[in-house]
Parts: C-alpha cells; structure tokens; sequence
C-alpha cells in the first residue's frame, strides 16, 4: 500500500493506515492544505472551487471529504459529481472559480485515488506553489470557518455537455464536415466517465458508436491504462464491427488512444502526431512535447515548417513551455493532448474532435494513416522501488557512463543516441523507475531497454 506527495497532488492507495496510504485522515489534512493555501493565495474571503471525480469505488467517499473540508474552511463548491479532468479544468474559469480538485488516479488500478489541484485558470499548480501545499499539510496548522460562515454547495450536473459545446465552437473543428464522413467508432471507456463523455461527444457529431465498458461503475474491466497488452477486447471488436476505429480513454479521460480499422493499436504516441498534424495543417505555429514522447512530432512539426521543443515530465511543464514558445499544439506521448484554443489541459474529448477531423478530410483508413507518419517503435519499461535504491546515485552514474552522447538532465536523464533514445526517471505517481526507449524497430527498442536495465541493476548491485 503507497501515499506519494508530490508538488502535483497526492496520489494513494485506499485504506491501510494514515501517511501510509491514502486514508481518509489524508484526504483531510491535503485538502485542507489545500483550502488553506488558496485562502491566502486568493486574498479573499469569498472563495469558489469546483469539485469533480471519476467513476472509481473510492470517488464518492474520497469527494465527500474533500469537499466537507473545504466547506468547513468556509469555501463555497460547485459540486459536478461525476466528470471529467478536462471537464473540470474548463469549468473553473467559466465558473469565475479560485480553483478546482478533480478527484481521480488517472491509469492506476481501482485501490487508487488522487487529488490534483488547479488554480484559478483551471490549471495545474507549479511546482512552488505544490510545495507550499505540501508543508501546509506537514504542519497542519489550519483555522477552520465559524458555523455562520461555513461554505455551501451548488451541483451542476450539466458540464460534460457545456464541455461538449465548447469542444463543437472550436474553429478547427466542424461537426458537419465529420457528420458527412458516416464514421463508425468503438469506444472503451473503462467503466468510467469517459464511457459518458466520448459517445456524448460523438453521437453530437453525427457518429455511429459501438460502446464497450462504458457503464460508469468505477469496476475496471482491464487494467485502466491504455496500452495495447489491456485492450484485446476492444481491438477484436473494432473487427468484428467493422468499424471505422476504436477510442479507448482512461478513467478521467486525459489520456486518448486510438484502434486502427484493422484492430491494431494506432499507437499512443501517434495520437498527438496526428492531432498535431491537422492543427499544424490549418495554423502555423510550434509544437512542444514532454522528454519521453516520440521523435514523430519533431518530424511532423518541421514538416510544417515549425520548431519543437521538449518539456521535463508532467503536464504543468509542457504547459509552461508551450506558453513560452507560443505553440498552437502540444501534449504528451501518452495520449494527451493539449489544444491551448481550447485550454492548456490534456484533453481527450478535444483531441477526439481533431482527430475526426483529420479523418473526414484526408479520406481513407486509420491504417493508411498511421502508415503515412514516420516509424518509430518505443519500449516502456519501469523498475520497482525498493528502500535500498538509491535513484540519483543511479541517474547520476548512467549520466557519466554516457557523457560521449547527447544528454539532457532536466528531468532525471535522457540519452540521444544518433538513431534512438533512452529516457530514465522516477515517476511522480507509483514507486518505479520508468525507463522510456524508442528506435525504429520495436525489437531494437525492447533491446536498448533491457540493455539499460540490466546495466542499472549491474550499478544498483542487485
């Protein structure tokens, strides 16, 4: 059982005992951190945050805490119950809101939930302002409402379809044009609210949707993360179904992967080459994406005459660099795409939209799609935590082992090979190291991984 605090929120499993894991105590004492830094921060006494989670087990219990503290702090909630991160993103400057918790563990299984904090802009807090949350709840020295000064609580269940509408105003985007096409889509949405959102969003643009998983139970079918070794049930049904392709979201729908027609993955990596190529195909501009993504979109990106830059991990850093090169389109290699016309968030159901796009005008199959976009292959691999591990004394020897090549230290340590890559970190949200390899062949990726770790464990001495 695990509790990570980090600058981007914390992130637990359910039950066990408090600062072990993510207890009901720790949902407390963080939102209470977190209510107390927005009081000061704000300089107001009239505070607005608006509160919304996943489908999963824990949600309900979890946002009955969260949301009875910040009233208790004397902060008033717009309450959406079951949403979306980018849905909840979207609402917070709509709502003239100082803020917003979206309640959700993104990919982590069932036993895990999160609070992830925004701030006024419905974005996500930076780095500093994580750490002053963080001391807060160290310290616990909070100072709780009177009883004539308690926040209240206003439910709105309608912001999946005002997020919707804002996805159909988008100028790039236009329902008639996808509506023509007569698309036929599987969607998975992994028994959570992106089983409500995407084929909302879809039947609004006049496609027909074949459902799978998409009753918002919070009991995950598979693993919820969306790689292609957990998703051999919608792969087959995308065949069966002759379908055009598959959508598949994971829990609170930041993450977006596609099925070819011919039941293969289109490749994760390639949702945002794809979305970038329509939008960088319309509107010159720059793109930026995170260490560990695909060489793809630098490709793409210079092919439309544009320049590419990389961010550090997490999604706060590749919004921070893509305000600071002025790109039109960016994201990370996982999926999530970021649309700064839209907002500056990972957002599935915009990148749905894009992609329906790019479809309905080049014509043929998403095969003949994925086919047209350069090749690469990459290896995601990741190494377990233990007491004993030392991770900057491991970063720090693979960085001198490899100093002959192109290194980059900004986020843990990434090696450019002339013809592929390795990327090695700590996660931010599970206990691993991931190591991150891409190549143009996925042989020769799942080689260099291995190679990698083995010459880790050589240095760890296990």
């Amino acid at each position: 059982m695990t509790l990570i605090k980090s600058i981007s929120g914390i992130r637990g499993t359910i039950g066990g005992r408090p600062n072990d894991n993510l207890t009901p105590i720790d949902a407390v004492k963080f939102a209470a951190a977190y209510g107390t830094w927005l009081k000061d921060y704000s300089k107001s006494d009239n505070l607005k945050v608006v509160v919304g989670r996943d489908a999963r087990l824990s949600g309900e219990m979890i946002q009955n805490l969260v949301v009875s503290t910040l009233v208790g702090l004397g902060i008033d909630i717009i309450d959406l119950g079951l949403s979306t991160t980018p849905t909840v993103e979207i609402a917070v400057p709509l709502e003239n809101a100082n803020g917003g918790i979206i309640l959700t563990a993104s990919h982590n299984p069932k036993q895990w939930n999160a609070l992830k904090l925004l701030n006024e802009k419905g974005e996500f807090l930076d780095a500093a302002e994580g750490a002053i949350i963080l001391e807060l709840a160290e310290k616990e020295d909070f100072n709780f409402s009177d009883v004539d000064e308690l926040g209240k609580i206003t439910q709105n269940d309608a912001y999946i379809d005002i997020h919707i509408d804002e996805v159909l105003n988008l100028p790039l985007v236009d329902a008639d044009t996808i509506k023509k096409a007569k698309f036929k889509v599987v969607v998975d949405g992994v028994n959570s609210t992106g089983g409500i959102a995407i084929p909302k969003l879809l039947e609004s643009l006049g496609v027909e949707v074949i459902k799978l998983y998409c009753d918002p139970t919070g009991n995950f079918p598979h693993n919820p993360e969306p790689l292609k070794e957990h998703l051999g049930d919608i792969c087959k049904l995308v065949v069966k179904e002759k379908a055009d392709f598959g959508i598949v979201v994971d829990p609170d729908v930041d993450r977006l992967a596609f099925i070819s027609n011919d039941g293969e993955m289109f490749g994760e990596e390639y949702t945002l080459v794809a979305c970038a190529d329509y939008v960088l195909g319309k509107t010159k501009g720059n793109t930026v994406s995170n260490l560990s993504s695909s060489r793809a979109l630098r490709d793409i990106t210079i092919k439309h005459h544009g320049t590419y830059e990389a961010a550090a991990v997490g999604e706060v850093n590749v919004v921070n660099k893509m305000k600071a090169t002025n790109a039109i389109i960016g994201g990370e290699g996982n999926g999530g795409i970021i649309y700064p016309a839209s907002h500056y968030g990972r957002d599935s159901l915009v990148g749905t939209a894009l992609f329906l796009m790019l479809m309905a005008e080049k014509g043929g199959t998403v095969r003949e799609l994925r086919d047209s976009y350069p090749s690469y292959y990459m290896s995601k691999k990741k190494i377990q935590l233990t007491p004993e591990l030392d991770v900057d004394e491991i970063l720090l020897a693979m960085e001198k082992k490899y100093s002959n090549e192109e290194v980059s230290t900004i986020d843990g340590v990434k090696v450019d090979f002339p013809e592929n890559w390795v990327h090695l970190r700590k996660s931010n949200t599970e206990p691993i190291i991931r190591i991150y390899t891409e190549a143009k062949t996925q042989t020769e990726a799942d080689n260099l991984a291995d190679r990698i770790i083995d010459e880790i464990k050589e240095i760890a001495g296990i």
